[in-house]
């Protein structure tokens, strides 16, 4: 009786509990609102599973108590009357002396002489049987037991549907609660991306009044960093402008006093050394006011071929400039040729087929010859400066940027060589920061078959 009874709900529990298993395996990969509805929808399962478990147990063990009393009140009733007329009552009873179908399990107790119950449940037909001994024969009765099994197996039916629906709810439930705090995690996420980017000012906000759980306690130690870090940043910035700008009035006097030193080979050092040390004074200035914000481009459409000859020409910077066909492309208005011609300056030079960007000259200057001094200074010659389309490329044939510089990008006052050497590290940092301030990108790598690559990307006009 009780292996037959559990055998079903048995085989449906571990049938959900490898469910949940791989539910739980599938969620690795999922997101962190998928995972708190699947995982809460998985205790509810199990949680149902076991309180239907009970519950079947409980009604198969009363049923099965409620049909062996019966059977066995049978049995009594049928051996007084055969023992009082002689004969077995077979209204309603299916009783009988040496039944063939009777359960050779039973059988064996009566001729024990014991009176015993035996529960059928295996086959098409459930039924219980009581048999006892009377004479050296055997009366049984048996009863079927088809309405109660049907029942149980409804009773089965409601748990599974209710259980789903328990289940169903749940995971609404779960995800509804999780959607809410995975949102307020992007959100700190977003806000951190965004310090990460630059924005000091970014803050997630403050979280509702009394309200301490854990993402709270997240929101307000992102933006204590945020605050403890712009008030750092700030209060860096500040420092260094504040050295650079003291620094310029003492530089210019010993810059004055230097060209009044008679020719000599000591006055070169000195008249040498104090152009390197104005040079970085103005250095420092130039990063403090990219690192503030306070640099406002003066953008201009014009021909990116002929404004880097023009570059390399007012700069005296002997490189080689190539030009590829994708520089070369239409006019803004269709036209071609010498029909174009440039009215930023009043003179009759034509553009020709060169591409056109949006830029700051002063700045794009800036950026050029702060890559091509890099590449020189660190690089090995021949130097190429290369006009594609709206790109300007800068390649040395030395030994490439170093794995750190391109992985963390350039940092101030380290040059990446192994020794210090000649150089502040500024160089990359401006042309990056100016670069962002007239819209450009500049990409670090390495090219194929040795040497440094560097490629400015300019908004098109």
């Amino acid at each position: 009786m009780t292996t037959a009874l559990r055998r079903r709900p048995a085989a449906l529990g571990r049938r959900v509990g490898a469910l949940c298993a791989r539910a739980g395996g599938l969620s690795r990969g999922l997101s962190l609102r998928v995972k708190i509805a699947v995982l809460l929808a998985a205790g509810c399962a199990l949680v149902a599973v076991t309180i239907g478990l009970l519950i079947h147990q409980s009604r198969a063990a009363q049923i099965a108590s409620n049909a062996r009393e019966s059977a066995t009140s049978q049995l009594i009733r049928v051996r007084q009357l055969y023992e009082l007329t002689g004969q077995v009552d077979h209204d309603g009873t299916e009783a009988a002396l040496d039944h063939p179908a009777l359960p050779e399990p039973l059988r064996k107790s009566a001729k024990d002489g014991r009176r015993s119950t035996y529960l059928d449940l295996s086959g098409p037909d459930p039924a219980v049987w009581a048999a006892r001994p009377v004479g050296d024969r055997v009366l049984s009765v048996r009863r079927p037991l088809n309405t109660a099994v049907d029942q149980l197996h409804e009773l089965d039916g409601h748990l599974v549907v209710w259980g789903a629906v328990v289940v169903g709810l749940a995971a609404l439930g779960g995800a509804g609660i999780a959607s809410r705090l995975s949102r307020q995690l992007r959100t700190a996420a977003a806000t951190a991306r965004r310090i990460s980017l630059g924005d000091l000012d970014a803050r997630i906000g403050r979280t509702p009044a009394g309200r301490q759980d854990e993402v709270a306690e997240l929101a307000c130690a992102v933006d204590t960093m945020a605050a403890s870090l712009q008030s750092r940043l700030e209060a860096e910035q500040r420092f260094t402008a504040d050295v650079a700008h003291e620094l310029r009035t003492p530089l210019t006097g010993l810059h004055t006093a230097a060209e009044l030193l008679p020719p000599s080979r000591p006055t070169e050092l000195v008249r040498d050394r104090v152009a390197a040390l104005r040079t970085l004074t103005e250095d420092l200035l130039e990063v403090a006011r990219l690192d503030a914000n306070a640099e406002e481009p003066h953008l201009e459409v014009l021909p990116l071929d002929r404004t880097v000859e023009k570059i390399l020409q007012r700069c005296g910077l002997a490189v080689e400039l190539d030009r590829c066909e994708a520089s070369l492309g239409p006019d803004p208005d269709g036209t071609s040729g010498t029909d174009r011609t440039d009215g930023s300056d009043g003179s009759d030079e034509t553009y020709g087929t060169e591409a056109l960007v949006r830029t700051d000259v002063r700045r794009l200057e800036r950026i050029v010859a702060n890559l091509i001094a890099n590449a020189r200074r660190h690089g090995a010659e021949p130097v190429e400066v290369t006009v594609d389309g709206t790109s300007v490329r800068v390649r040395d044939h030395g030994p490439g940027f170093p794995e750190r510089l391109l992985k963390d990008g350039p940092r101030r006052f380290v040059t990446g060589a192994k020794e210090r050497g000649q150089g502040t590290g500024l160089g990359l940092t401006i042309a990056l920061g100016q670069a962002q301030v007239v819209g450009a990108r500049v990409t670090l790598s390495n090219a194929e078959g040795g040497g440094a690559l560097a490629v400015v990307s300019l908004p098109g006009a």
